[in-house]
């Protein structure tokens, strides 16, 4: 019996709010028991005191869980009516109805006490206001949220459970369909579908890239099969054209090696930029996945292929700092992504130079100041990529005449691979086909409406065979004749010398790179500038080592001669200083001179002369302005210690700098001040713009800024903050003055 003495007058002249929630849609379809008890609290608000008309339904969250993820505008409703002191008691089945998480029920009993309303369910009614109803509401709310913390855990464990021996049934990819028996993966009874996933594979050893595959498959006009049905069981296949996605998922998923798995992704709450709780699933890595059984099932690969799909795939992705790999592009350098310096370990960049792109590389990683540095090695390629290229074709030498027959047989294979699949394209053809048929001459005569429908069914599939059976014609017109003994004869003189193939036209640069791959590992270069060679080491696929030395061009001096990077230093500070100031900071570098002696004045001088090195000339008037840090100018400029930085490099600031490694000095002018502004005039136009206007790269605009040719400002508040150019193209204005 439920105590009713807590209702007051001031209750009952306000309306009384059941609200109705089931978890799932399921629950809402078969669980129609717990819904119609829900319902029938609107009675029971009638037995309370409430007119028929004051009861308000609210059951817009039927289907909706109640764990606080999703988002409840029926909840969301009846909380906001209980802020507005709207209503009078709040009717549900039981606290788990209202609310699953402690965070949305405390929230409504707080309001609750605070606008003198009623909570109600089966064991009676409770006023949120009074400390005792307040504490079993809590401890209600409580018991409601560890339950479906148990439910879940529970739920959770058996399917681990079951999961850990393999036994539990989720969705396979197309090519497979579950056993009778528990775990059992079985090949789908389809030799179409069988036959286009095998094809998949095959074509990724030979080409080693998805979009290569992907590509075949489009030129060959082939399709991939799709599954309609879920979780595995045989159903309706529906063929579609292949797509780079469908190919990837197939080289990545590890089903296909036979492995089962699970737990390969992660559901994750987090917290949206709307203050909002989401939910997201998130890929783990193979070493985090919860279940992985290998040979779990006959698989289209084995496990140690899976892994190196998986390796290749991943190289041909653009590889990260300091690792050597990536797919291999159209250029002409032969070695790119495998060559790495024997000195700091880096992996070297392709550069290409002149008319006719001459292949180079460079190594960026020795000294760098401030963004700014000098290159470990920097060397043209051709001398180094024929000898790289010669070792290659000796060690394939031995081997040629069985490479050779094995490419005529790919070929065959890659023709054969095709033609198969055309063939059981038509026999599908054949049996939709019939099939229809047999459905058209099943119907009444007299039932006209379906055996129109069906009439026209079969045409279109009479003629969808008929276009099968001719493309299949087409192919096996074109499929290339057995090789006589002749033919053979002639292939075995060819490729005792596979030279003439590598050389040839029709050989792209792309697959000397692959071919070049398929044994070599990796090169690593060692420049001896000095003594006129580089020293080469060939790290072979199965652990062989080659090293080769390459004749390279040196400088010879004709005698001692001081290093480079102290005539670099002595260019920058005969701009800044006299020869004595410039010896002292030499010698204080621990510099020596050509002979190894400390500098001198005179000897400074006899250097710099040498080098047509132009002498320090004091200005006639001293510089005005501040001498300050990076640090200090951006302060005083307002602008960021990392803009500062830019702007030097692109000569939009003047700044000195004693030596390198030494901090930058900026020299704060009005000059300087008044090229920093909060809005330029209409005639400066921005980086963009300038660049269209005349008809240039941006690297172009600064160098003409830098040189004094074009007039910029700095831009620095507001949304279109950036640099501001005068934008006067100086051909234009020759020929005006011409003119």
């Amino acid at each position: 019996m439920i105590d009713s003495s807590k209702i007051q007058a001031s209750h009952t002249q306000r309306p009384a709010f059941v609200y109705i929630r089931q978890s799932t849609p399921s629950q809402v379809e078969y669980n129609r028991e717990s819904t119609a008890r829900q319902y029938a609290l609107a009675d029971r608000a009638c037995q309370l005191g409430w007119s028929k008309e004051q009861v308000v339904v609210i059951d817009e969250d039927l289907g909706l869980s109640g764990s606080g993820v999703d988002k409840r505008s029926g909840f969301a409703r009846l909380t906001s009516e209980v802020a507005l002191a709207h209503v009078g008691i709040v009717l549900g089945l039981e606290v788990s109805r209202l609310a699953r998480n402690n965070a949305d029920w405390y929230r409504l009993l707080e309001l609750c006490g605070l606008t003198d309303t009623l909570i109600g369910d089966n064991d009676g009614v409770y006023h949120p206001a009074l400390f005792n109803d307040r504490l079993l509401l809590g401890l209600k709310g409580t018991m409601s949220e560890a339950e479906l913390h148990i439910i879940r855990a529970r739920l959770d464990g058996g399917i681990r459970n079951k999961a850990a021996r393999g036994e539990l049934r989720r969705g396979l990819p197309v090519g497979f369909v579950w056993g009778e028996q528990d775990g059992e993966v079985l090949f789908h009874p389809d030799e179409a579908v069988v036959g286009a996933i095998r094809t998949v594979f095959e074509r990724f050893v030979e080409f080693g890239s998805a979009r290569r595959v992907w590509l075949w498959f489009r030129s060959e006009r082939l399709s991939l099969p799709l599954q309609e049905t879920p979780a595995g069981l045989p159903g309706p296949i529906r063929w579609v054209a292949a797509t780079y996605t469908a190919i990837h998922h197939i080289l990545t998923n590890p089903v296909y090696a036979g492995a089962y798995t699970y737990g390969k992704t992660k559901c994750e709450r987090y917290v949206d930029e709307h203050g909002t709780v989401k939910k997201r699933m998130r890929h783990l890595p193979m070493d985090r996945w919860a279940v992985l059984i290998e040979n779990h099932h006959p698989g289209f690969i084995d496990w140690t292929t899976y892994q190196a799909n998986q390796t290749r795939l991943d190289s041909n992705t653009r590889p990260k700092p300091h690792q050597a790999g990536g797919a291999v592009r159209e250029g002409s350098a032969l070695l790119q992504g495998i060559v790495t310096c024997g000195h700091c370990g880096r992996r070297l960049h392709v550069h290409y130079r002149g008319r006719n792109s001459t292949p180079g590389y460079h190594c960026s990683g020795k000294n760098l100041v401030e963004g700014r540095g000098v290159y470990c090695l920097n060397v043209g390629g051709l001398a180094i990529e024929q000898a790289v290229a010669n070792a290659f074709l000796e060690a394939v030498t031995p081997a040629a005449v069985e490479a050779m027959r094995l490419t005529v047989e790919q070929l065959q294979s890659n023709h054969d691979a095709a033609l198969s699949q055309w063939r059981l394209e038509v026999e599908r053809m054949r049996y939709e086909a019939e099939r229809a048929e047999r459905r058209y001459r099943m119907v009444e005569p007299e039932n006209r409406l379906v055996a129109r429908g069906l009439e026209s069914e079969w045409e279109n599939r009479l003629r969808d065979l008929a276009a099968a059976e001719t493309e299949l014609r087409r192919r096996e017109q074109q499929q290339p004749r057995a090789l006589d003994h002749e033919q053979l004869k002639r292939i075995q003189l060819l490729s005792s010398d596979i030279r003439p193939v590598w050389t040839a036209v029709t050989t792209t640069d792309r697959d000397r790179k692959e071919l070049l791959r398929t044994l070599l590992e990796e090169v690593v270069f060692n420049l001896k500038r000095a003594e006129g060679r580089a020293h080469l080491t060939l790290r072979w696929r199965g652990g062989a080592i080659t090293t080769l030395d390459v004749p390279v061009p040196r400088f010879r001096p004709m005698g001692p001669r001081t290093d480079e990077d102290t005539i670099s230093l002595l260019r920058r500070l005969a701009a800044l200083y006299p020869d004595e100031v410039i010896a002292g900071i030499l010698n204080r570098q621990e510099r020596k001179t050509a002979t190894g002696e400390r500098f001198t004045a005179n000897q400074v001088g006899s250097l710099r002369r040498y080098r047509n090195i132009p002498r320090f000339q004091p200005p006639a008037e001293p510089p005005a302005g501040e001498v300050v840090t990076i640090r200090k100018a951006a302060q005083i400029l307002g602008l960021n210690t990392s803009t500062i930085h830019r702007w030097l490099a692109d000569g939009f600031i003047a700044g000195e700098q004693v030596t390198p490694g030494a901090p930058w000095q900026i020299r704060i002018t009005d000059e300087l001040r008044a090229r920093i502004v909060t809005e330029a005039p209409p005639d400066y136009l921005p980086m963009l713009e300038t660049t269209i206007k005349l008809g240039v790269s941006r690297q172009t605009v600064l160098q003409r800024v830098k040189r004094g040719e074009l007039q910029a400002m700095l831009v620095t508040p507001g949304r279109r903050k950036g640099l501001r150019i005068k934008a006067i193209d100086q051909q234009s204005t020759l020929f005006k003055e011409f003119s």
